[in-house]
């Protein structure tokens, strides 16, 4: 009994001192891990949430991208990170479609981290480069069919958000087109406007903010309805791949073993960041919304988006890395 009772001494005492870390942190600058290149979508709304919770911290939230091999590269630092709440992970659906696409991670996307919050969701935006003389999502998917195996699409990287949604339109418009991974969307995007690829799938915060370079052409937006800031542009669907929706998420996490105080407090901050008027303006200028979900949600949705990525990788026939 003696024993019992230091065991349950220790943990109050344990509990107590969590819950009291949990109130002072952070104590020190917090380092959000981006795994794509600065300019992406991502690290666009990475640095505006970051942004938020410096004000919310008062303490500096700095964001560090490590781009490389579609998103995993800077996703393994972040699980080989101290578990203390000052190295965090944002990135995109990236995080479920590379659990699909990579035979062997070097990292376990079940096991190495915690799932704190969904910050945000948006439609992908199918642009083509205006010197390819393409006008319509029924002109591209002509062109494909006429020309098959010649015409190339860019991405973010191999198991990007950006790859999974061209693999989706290849998949309802019966099209055979050639993926060409870049590190991330300003590469993509450069090698659009140049004619490299012809075409790619940038997500709304990157196109939009992108979308007064003349040398890119909007043919479709991938939402199940036309996006609030860009009322004009069709739906993909609409416009000619029927039955084709995609949808671009972005969350936050944390390496495996952070203290559940720790992670409750970023989880509340977090909503807190994400309810704010100021943010909420600019993510509807960016063309996105926030997401709302308790981590339990959070967990789930991206095991449904591991599934999906899964049965994609195998139905689209494509080589696991």
């Amino acid at each position: 009994m003696r024993i019992k009772g230091i065991v349950m001494a220790f943990a109050v005492v344990a509990g107590l001192t969590a819950g009291a870390f949990a109130q002072d942190y952070p104590t020190k600058p917090v380092k959000v891990i981006v795994p794509f290149t600065a300019g992406s979508a991502t690290d666009t709304i990475a640095r505006a949430v970051s942004k938020k919770l410096s004000e919310i911290w008062g303490q500096p939230v700095e964001v560090e991208n490590v781009a490389g091999a579609g998103g995993t590269t800077g996703t393994d630092v972040v699980a080989k990170s101290s578990p203390d709440g000052y190295t965090l992970l944002i990135t995109s659906n990236a995080f479920a479609s590379n659990t699909a696409l990579y035979a062997k991670l070097p990292y376990d996307s079940r096991k190495d981290f915690i799932g704190i919050a969904p910050l945000t969701k948006q439609p992908y935006v199918l642009v083509v480069g205006s010197s390819s003389g393409i006008k319509s999502v029924s002109e591209l998917i002509a062109l494909a069919k006429a020309t098959p195996g010649q015409i190339k699409f860019g991405s973010a990287g191999m198991g990007s958000g950006t790859h999974f949604a061209a693999e989706k339109f290849k998949l309802a418009t019966g099209i055979d087109v050639v993926h060409v991974p870049y590190k991330g969307g300003p590469e993509a995007n450069a090698a659009t406007i140049s004619g490299t690829v012809t075409f790619w799938f940038p997500p709304m915060a990157f196109a939009v903010k992108n979308m007064k370079d003349e040398k890119l052409i909007s043919l479709g937006v991938s939402g199940s309805e036309r996006a609030a800031s860009l009322p004009a542009l069709p739906t993909i669907a609409e416009a000619g791949a029927a039955g084709f929706e995609d949808t671009s998420w972005m969350g936050i996490w944390a390496p495996a073993g952070i203290p559940a105080a720790v992670a409750a407090r970023i989880e509340k901050d977090v909503a807190r960041a994400l309810a704010s008027p100021d943010l909420r303006e600019q993510f509807t200028k960016m063309g996105a919304e926030p997401m709302s979900m308790s981590p339990a949600e959070f967990s789930k949705f991206v095991q449904g988006e591991i599934d999906t990525a899964a049965r994609i990788v195998k139905t689209a026939g494509i080589k696991q890395l």
